[in-house]
């Protein structure tokens, strides 16, 4: 059975250092791992930035897309409704009606004025 070394015991050297050496040396040493997580939450603030105004950009598009719609869907039903209008001002029937609002009579028939109707 081989025999156990015993514990390292600290160097002289470093049982020798002053208190001050081996707290600034802890002060010195660099945490690469909350480095890294710094540098990975600053690229990732730098991409969402970069996506705000894009995203904001289809945003202000669409708003502006359901507005235009709005607009076009009144416009097709202003123009339906003046489609029927000229439709109905085409009919002879509504031609001659408006011209005996007129007081226009067909040829061949004869006019009559009566006078002193109370208004």
């Amino acid at each position: 059975m081989p025999l156990a070394r015993p514990a390292a015991a600290p160097t002289r050297r470093r049982a020798r250092e002053p208190v001050a050496a081996v707290a600034r040396r802890a002060a010195v040493r660099i945490r690469w791992d909350r480095v890294g997580r710094v540098g990975l939450l600053v690229t990732l603030a730098i991409v969402v930035c970069l996506y705000i105004e894009p995203a904001l950009s289809i945003l202000r598009t669409w708003r502006a897309e359901r507005r235009q719609a709005g607009v076009v869907h009144q416009l097709i039903q202003g123009n339906a409704s003046l489609e029927r209008q000229v439709k109905s001002l085409n009919d002879p029937a509504t031609i001659v009606a408006d011209a005996r609002a007129l007081g226009m009579v067909r040829s061949g028939e004869k006019s009559y004025v009566v006078l002193g109707l109370p208004r």
